[in-house]
């Protein structure tokens, strides 16, 4: 988890005073936080059920069941609208 206390402010005056005290070299340069490669490996096998999720539900639902579900949705999409 990255550092949050290194965040810079949002104040836009200590902002400015900040970014004048780097590139006048006074302070040394905030960084990014340093982000962990993934592992390829499980990266692969996440898209290869993410890729084939939806199909494989649908086809193991028959149509009466697909059909509910389908009408579920568009009533919670539909529900403020009015």
């Amino acid at each position: 988890m990255p550092d949050r206390s290194k965040k810079r402010s949002r104040d836009p005056n200590e902002l400015a005073y900040q970014v004048m005290l780097e590139s006048t070299g006074l302070v040394p340069k905030t960084e990014p936080p340093q982000v962990k490669p993934k592992n390829p490996a499980a990266v692969a096998l996440g898209r290869l059920g993410g890729l084939k999720g939806g199909a494989a539900r649908a086809a193991a639902l028959g149509p009466q069941k697909r059909s509910q579900i389908a009408a579920k949705a568009a009533k919670a999409r539909w529900k403020g609208k009015s």
